[in-house]
C-alpha cells in the first residue's frame, strides 16, 4: 500500500464520484483511478466502496478506513511540517497527546481551537497509552493530553471531558451477536480478554469492579496490550472483551459491538496537564474545554445510535 492509494481513496470518498475525483482533484484518468482503488481494496482485503448509478457509496469498512486514512495524511503533513521547521528559526512549540484511537473523535476540534488561539505556534500530536501520556505530562514533555484519570501520578490536574460506557466486543458470528444487549451473566459463561495492567489499568479496573457489582466472575484467558491486539484476539479466538465506546470506531468487519443490559461500566476521558506548566496557550486552551466537549458530543451520540441500530 502506498500513500497515493490513500490520497486517491480520500478524494473519491469526499467527491462521491470517480469522475469528479479524477478530473477535479487528482488530474488523472478515471480508468487509472478505478484501478488504483481496486488495488487498495485488494490490499486491505475488504470492499471499501460500492459503485452506484450516480457515484459511489462507502461501505461500513470504507467509512472506518476513511477516518484512519485522513488521520494518516494529517500525521504525514505534521511530519513534513516538522521536517521543514528544522531548517527554520525555532518557534514556540505545543505538544498534545491523545489516548490512541481517540484522535478520530477529538483531533479535528482540538486543532481548530488551538489554531484559533495561537497561529504562530508549532503543534505536535502524539498518540500513546494513558499511563505513557501521564508520564509525559509529569516530565513536561507534553503540554496537554486526553487520557484516563491515572492514579499513579504527581503534580497533574485533570478536567473531565466525557464519561464513556464500556461495550461488549465479540466476533460477528458469535451466538451473542444476535442479541440487542447482553446480560452480564452471559459474560461469565464466555472466555474473556482483559486489557493490559500496564497500558490500560483504568479500563481493567472498571471491568473488574463491574464484574464484582454484578456478582459474576470473568474467565480471563488473554491480556491485550492495545486495541488492535484486542480486536485481533476477539476475531481469532472467539473470546469477548469490554472496551470503551470509542473503540467501535475501530471495529474490523469480523467483529461487532453490543451494549450490556442494565447500567454499564464506565470510564472517564479527561484533559490532563502539569500544574507547573505556565504556557499561555495551555491556559487559553483549558478555558475552552466546554467548547471542545460541546463540539464533540454529537460524535458520541452517533456512536451510541450506531451501536443501538446494529443490535436490532
Amino acid at each position: 500500500m502506498e500513500l497515493r492509494h490513500l490520497r486517491y481513496f480520500i478524494a473519491v470518498a469526499e467527491e462521491g464520484s470517480f469522475i469528479n475525483a479524477a478530473e477535479l482533484r487528482l488530474h488523472t484518468s478515471q480508468p487509472s483511478l478505478s484501478r488504483q482503488i481496486r488495488d487498495l481494496e485488494s490490499e486491505v482485503g475488504v470492499k471499501l466502496l460500492e459503485r452506484k448509478a450516480r457515484g459511489i457509496k462507502l461501505t461500513a469498512a470504507g467509512q472506518i478506513f476513511l477516518d484512519h486514512a485522513r488521520l494518516v495524511m494529517m500525521q504525514l503533513d505534521s511530519a513534513s511540517d516538522a521536517a521543514r521547521r528544522a531548517e527554520q528559526p525555532a518557534r514556540p512549540g505545543f505538544v498534545v497527546g491523545f489516548l490512541a484511537g481517540q484522535e478520530v473523535i477529538w483531533l479535528s476540534e482540538t486543532m481548530r481551537i488551538l489554531q484559533e488561539e495561537s497561529t504562530g505556534t508549532d503543534i505536535t500530536i502524539s498518540s500513546l497509552s494513558s499511563p505513557e501520556l501521564a508520564n509525559a505530562l509529569m516530565q513536561n514533555r507534553m503540554n496537554v493530553a486526553l487520557l484516563r484519570r491515572e492514579t499513579q501520578t504527581s503534580g497533574l490536574a485533570f478536567k473531565p471531558l466525557v464519561r464513556e460506557p464500556l461495550v461488549v466486543i465479540l466476533p460477528a458470528h458469535h451466538r451473542l451477536a444476535k442479541r440487542k444487549a447482553i446480560n452480564p451473566n452471559e459474560l461469565a459463561r464466555e472466555s474473556f480478554i482483559a486489557g493490559s495492567t500496564k497500558l490500560a489499568p483504568v479500563v481493567r479496573t472498571a471491568v473488574q469492579e463491574y464484574a464484582a457489582r454484578c456478582g459474576i466472575r470473568l474467565n480471563q484467558k488473554y491480556d491485550a496490550e492495545n486495541l488492535s491486539a484486542g480486536m485481533s484476539l476477539v476475531a481469532s479466538t472467539g473470546c469477548l472483551m469490554l472496551l470503551p465506546l470509542y473503540a467501535t470506531n475501530m471495529l474490523v468487519p469480523s467483529v461487532v459491538a453490543r451494549p450490556v443490559q442494565g447500567e454499564p461500566p464506565t470510564v472517564d476521558l479527561v484533559l490532563g496537564y502539569n500544574k507547573s506548566n505556565t504556557s499561555p496557550l495551555l491556559k487559553r486552551f483549558l478555558l475552552r474545554t466546554d467548547d471542545l466537549v460541546a463540539a464533540v458530543k454529537k460524535q458520541y451520540a452517533k456512536l451510541e445510535e450506531k451501536l443501538t441500530a446494529t443490535a436490532r
